[in-house]
């Protein structure tokens, strides 16, 4: 009987299991995440920190970066770091703050977190600094979680699927 409880154990994902696979799937048919090049560098529960670098193309006419370019990695963050517990997420508010200007070139790391959370809504902050650190985005976001799972599990089946 226990050699069956240690099968089932292994096949049954972890946290950090399924925030990796969350985000993996996620990624997959983000095609604007993907555009803005973001890197993910640490995926966990109800964390997420990425990385990219500010083209040309995402300059507005004063030269320097659009708002809507620190907003969208910031929102990608956090739509990331709300999706990890495997519950289907949506924002249903959040906003931004803009310290400093953001130059061409300018690696920018969005570092979300969960700061609370309740079984249907969670609140994050997600923090955008450039290349040595200076703040260049504070954000802040609602999620609500729906029933909806990412992985729907079968009754006799507890394993994660692969995100291809």
């Amino acid at each position: 009987m226990s050699d069956r409880s240690n099968v089932t154990a292994a096949a049954q994902p972890n946290a950090q299991q399924l925030a990796e696979h969350v985000q993996q799937a996620m990624l997959a048919r983000d095609t604007f995440s993907r555009w803005l090049g973001v890197e993910v560098l640490d995926i966990g529960p109800g964390t997420c920190t990425l990385r990219m670098t500010v083209r040309a193309e995402m300059l507005n006419g004063f030269g320097v970066a659009h708002g809507g370019i620190v907003f969208s990695v910031a929102d990608s963050a956090f739509a990331f770091a709300c999706n990890t517990h495997g519950r289907v997420t949506v924002s249903i508010e959040n906003s931004i703050t803009y310290p400093a200007a953001i130059r061409e070139e300018d690696v920018l790391t969005a570092v979300a977190r969960e700061e609370a959370a309740s079984e249907r809504l969670g609140y994050y902050r997600v923090d955008v600094t450039r290349q040595g650190g200076e703040l260049v985005g504070l954000f802040r976001g609602t999620a609500y979680r729906t029933l909806k799972e990412h992985f729907p599990v079968a009754p006799n089946d507890t394993a994660v699927p692969s995100p291809s």
